[in-house]
């Protein structure tokens, strides 16, 4: 049995069961609240960091560990293009989303929304709330540009970047925070990767407490 450790807040997680549904895996969730690790968990991984995939008495955790992972393990469905320049491009693009879009973005949005609000019992900060808006914009300027490119945000081809990009996108989605209709090529290209079959579970996700934006589910929104 294949194990991955999640929580649907997270978007490395969200990136991982992408990937896994993408290369036709079978796995089983069990979620964790990343504010709150069980002990299990936390002795598994010490940097208490999600996602975690447990299989056959072993252990990946890390987000990018897991990812190369996944690829180079079932090279049948390819998420990285042969050309070394395009798969740097791949990863690159990969890196904006994990690092410059979750540090300006969701830590902005999704911990000031969601994560204060339950491990703290805090409500947000309309400031920061503010500024991660301001700094969506910027961002969904940028995807709108990578969309207009190709059939996908780094070629002709889906790829990890195309998840993960989505991934992160989907959970500031869910909170209903993005104008879609001012950035016409994004919505195209998220509407192609919401209709994927890997995303079909994705969109099942229910945060407690929390009702998803009326465009979260829609795919001919």
């Amino acid at each position: 049995m294949v194990l991955l450790v999640h929580h649907s807040i997270s978007p490395q997680s969200r990136k991982i069961r992408l990937i896994m549904a993408e290369k036709k895996m079978l796995f089983v969730l069990k979620e964790e609240e990343p504010w709150n690790l069980s002990q299990e968990i936390s002795e598994i991984n010490p940097s208490g960091d999600l996602p975690i995939l447990i299989f056959d008495g072993k252990v990946i955790s890390g987000n990018y560990a897991i990812t190369e992972y996944l690829e180079e393990s079932n090279p049948q469905y390819k998420l990285l293009p042969e050309d070394l320049i395009q798969k740097a491009e791949v990863r690159r693009v990969m890196d904006w989303f994990d690092v410059k879009f979750y540090n300006e973005v969701y830590k902005y949005i999704v911990i000031e929304k969601i994560v204060k609000r339950f491990q703290y019992k805090q409500a947000p900060n309309s400031k920061v709330l503010k500024a991660g808006l301001n700094n969506l914009r910027y961002h969904m300027e940028y995807i709108d540009y990578l969309a207009d490119r190709d059939n996908y945000i780094t070629g002709k081809d889906l790829s990890l970047a195309d998840l993960t990009a989505a991934a992160h996108l989907s959970i500031v989605d869910y909170l209903g925070d993005i104008p879609w209709s001012e950035y016409p090529n994004a919505k195209i290209w998220y509407a192609k990767i919401k209709s994927r079959p890997s995303f079909k579970e994705i969109l099942k996700d229910n945060i407690r407490g929390i009702i998803p934006s009326k465009n979260y589910t829609n795919l001919d929104f």
